[in-house]
């Protein structure tokens, strides 16, 4: 007598013998699968999309100088404690404490977070329910690998020294203390991994205090955003850097307008980095970050010209809120 076949590691003990058809699949397609991570990535571009079509887009807001000028995309190199970026007339630069280093990457949401409590509850002493109100907010995964993370970023964000001006402003600055800001004067945050637990026992609040400089910035510049396509985002920062300065940049626009890629005006010193620094090389990546913004926002009117030197953009909407402020300082 034969003995049966042993099950191999893609069968179950079913009455047929019948090979699951999910690591069957992964072993022969694997281009065929799709990854829980990916599947929320794309239900939350189709979220993007229907709320977009029905003018129910999740307003939040952003802060003037990391629309113009983006923090680093990667985590910059030991010791690295300045980031620099331009656009135009305006300098962004941004010192990094020495305990922490400079804000990166995901550290981006923060003070989108922020600007966005700052306008809704109209002052600068921000309360929120716990740190798990913005991993919520962004789509990231409750834990505590996350809540760590969320942590170094407000500890990043919190120690950086930031100056946004233009180059005359700069040259006075050691004078003008208040040309340089912090984000933050004080901040308290908690976290439980109890996401019923809404407050600490006594009625303690998550609180964060907004520096002077910066709630000005966001009163008298507000940038409306799509939270959203922020949230889908979340996981690629030159992506959401280039949506927020399109959102911006087509909004302003008088019609069609074209914006160098290279040069000290270009859109690579706004956007780039060291990584990106060959023409070529950035124009790969701007066109991978242009589908991904084409994803949510398909009439985006902005294209990389024949010569592959400059980016053309034309005036636009990006954001369409049913209510709140309209304007794009």
């Amino acid at each position: 007598m034969s003995r049966p076949n042993p099950i191999t590691k893609h069968q179950h003990s079913t009455s047929g013998g019948l090979e699951s058809i999910g690591p069957l699949l992964v072993d022969l397609h694997p281009d065929y699968v799709v990854s829980k991570r990916r599947m929320r990535k794309v239900e939350s571009i189709e979220c993007v999309r229907l709320n977009r079509e029905g003018a129910r887009q999740n307003l939040g807001f952003s802060s003037r100088p990391f629309v113009l000028c983006g923090l680093p995309v990667k985590r910059p190199a030991s010791g690295c404690l300045l980031h620099e970026r331009r656009n135009g007339q305006f300098v962004l630069q941004v010192t990094g404490h020495p305990s922490y280093g400079l804000p990166w990457g995901q550290d981006r949401l923060v003070p989108i977070f922020l600007a966005t409590l700052a306008i809704r509850q109209k002052s600068p002493r921000i309360t929120f329910d716990s740190a798990a109100q913005m991993l919520d907010t962004f789509a990231m995964q409750q834990g505590g690998t996350q809540y760590r993370r969320l942590v170094g970023a407000f500890q990043r964000i919190f120690g950086a020294t930031i100056f946004f001006g233009t180059d005359s402003q700069r040259e006075r600055a050691a004078v003008v203390h208040r040309a340089r800001f912090n984000f933050m004067s004080e901040a308290r945050i908690w976290y439980s991994k109890d996401p019923d637990q809404k407050l600490l026992p006594g009625d303690c609040q998550n609180v964060i205090v907004l520096s002077d400089e910066f709630y000005r910035e966001i009163q008298d510049h507000p940038i409306p955003t799509d939270l959203e396509a922020a949230k889908a985002l979340s996981s690629s920062p030159a992506a959401l850097d280039l949506f927020m300065w399109l959102s911006y940049r087509c909004f302003t626009a008088r019609g069609r307008e074209r914006v160098p890629l290279f040069g000290d005006f270009g859109l690579i010193s706004q956007l780039g980095s060291a990584d990106y620094a060959r023409p070529r090389k950035f124009r790969e990546k701007l066109e991978g970050w242009l589908e991904l913004v084409r994803t949510m926002w398909p009439e985006c009117p902005a294209s990389i010209d024949k010569e592959g030197s400059g980016l053309f953009v034309d005036r636009a909407n990006a954001v369409l809120p049913a209510g709140g402020p309209d304007a794009h300082d």
